[in-house]
């Protein structure tokens, strides 16, 4: 167990680690992309190391250097290949796509918790391409035949950047046009990066078209993840005053300041601009009155990572919030509803589970206690956040797997783990 105890105050001005998003595209489509390419600012965590890993065996030459990683596409993909995708859920979905749209026999795995991830709601839109997919009771490991496909108009159930990424990544290798429908757009990084890369793409509204492409290699420099900013503006909002430079803010990931404005938390956006594409601004959080607040459906696909984050700091603003239309957290790396809850509550909070949601009643100082991080690493970063906001803290089981997205995460907040 680690001890997190609680702070007075909590101030600072960090930089942060890459957008693990923006990282794992970066380096699957220069990987299959005609050139050469330099990424900077990479977030080399777990998962994007899985990503690495998985690209050099299909044949990708790749020499990391820190933070900056330099990749040569490959012509000729390794055949018959397994894919071990680690914990990364990103890697596994996105090269299903890419994999199935090269034509590559490949078996595709994980460790036991990506184990547990659905991978049918890839599988079968994939399938509607042509694509010959087999999946272990709807699980990895996922085995890929080879089978040319074709475009095919894909309408998906359920908004997701992964699953529309995976079709996208199949799309550019089809014969013909492939479209995608979401009900809700979600983040569309996948979009600005094959259209950088020269891909044959039209976007218009919830619906993207991609004919088959070559794409070229592109340098890309990584803008701090939103997601890894999220917990240190919270901090700001419940302690002080943080300011966090150079982080995206992609207008389809930033659905935690659409949180903020709901909820009362003072920020300012400065020195805006582009990067790569993607616009970056520094965030400036400082410590806020917060009240409750209401999310639908509409509202989840931006902030889905956060929603944990999002109800801890309903836990700590005055009124009765409700958050609903997030079912998608009961598939990730823990069931984010029954987690979240679970934590909110072991802090001395007043969280109720529903199907796709919770209810949160407000208490505005929370007394601490003990939380177990369940190997996922959301929930260990917001479980950091809300034990240091509390009154007297508390103690964290497993916080190592926060080195899955943010390997620096409890240096930045000065806590020596043991």
């Amino acid at each position: 167990m680690q001890r997190i105890d609680a702070r007075g105050v909590f101030e600072g001005e960090f930089s942060l680690p890459g957008d693990k998003s923006i990282t794992h595209r970066a380096i699957i489509l220069n990987g299959g992309a005609d050139g050469e390419a330099t990424i900077t600012n990479a977030l080399m965590g777990e998962d994007c190391v899985s990503t690495c890993r998985c690209m050099r065996a299909l044949g990708a030459k790749i020499d990391v250097d820190g933070t900056t990683l330099r990749v040569k596409g490959t012509p000729h993909f390794r055949r018959g290949t397994k894919l071990n995708c680690g914990n990364s859920g990103t890697t596994i979905r996105l090269l299903t796509g890419f994999v199935a749209g090269k034509q590559i026999d490949a078996e595709l795995y994980g460790d036991e918790s990506l184990s547990l991830r659905p991978m049918k709601r890839v599988a079968e839109p994939l399938s509607k391409l042509g694509a010959n997919i087999t999946t272990t009771e709807g699980h990895a490991p996922v085995l890929i035949s080879p089978q040319p496909l074709k475009g095919a108009d894909v309408t998906l159930q359920i908004s997701s950047a992964q699953v529309k990424s995976a079709v996208l990544l199949a799309g550019i290798s089809a014969e013909g046009e492939t479209s995608v429908t979401e009900p809700v757009k979600s983040r569309d990084h996948t979009e600005r990066m094959l259209s950088a890369m020269g891909a044959d793409l039209q976007v218009n509204g919830n619906r993207v078209t991609v004919k088959h492409s070559d794409l070229r290699a592109v340098d890309v420099c990584v803008p701090s993840d939103v997601s890894s900013a999220a917990y240190f503006m919270a901090l700001g909002a419940l302690k002080g005053k943080t300011l966090c430079k150079n982080v995206g803010i992609n207008v389809t990931r930033t659905g935690i300041l659409k949180a903020f404005d709901r909820l009362g938390v003072q920020y300012q956006l400065l020195n805006r601009r582009i990067s790569g594409g993607e616009e970056t601004a520094d965030i400036l959080v400082e410590k806020s009155a917060m009240h409750a607040i209401s999310l639908q459906a509409e509202d989840v696909p931006s902030m889905i990572d956060e929603l944990p984050l999002v109800a801890l700091l309903c836990a700590f603003a005055e009124g009765e919030s409700r958050i609903i239309g997030a079912k998608e957290l009961r598939v990730k790396e823990s069931d984010r509803i029954k987690t979240t809850v679970e934590l909110i509550n072991n802090i001395g909070g007043d969280c109720e589970e529903l199907p796709d949601g919770f209810v949160i009643r407000g208490r505005k100082k929370l007394r601490g206690g003990n939380v177990d991080s369940y190997l996922d690493h959301r929930i260990a970063m917001t479980a950091a956040v809300g034990l240091i906001a509390t009154e007297n803290g508390g103690n964290l089981a497993r916080p190592e797997c926060c080195a899955i997205s943010f390997p620096d995460f409890f240096d930045k907040l000065d806590i020596r783990l043991y």
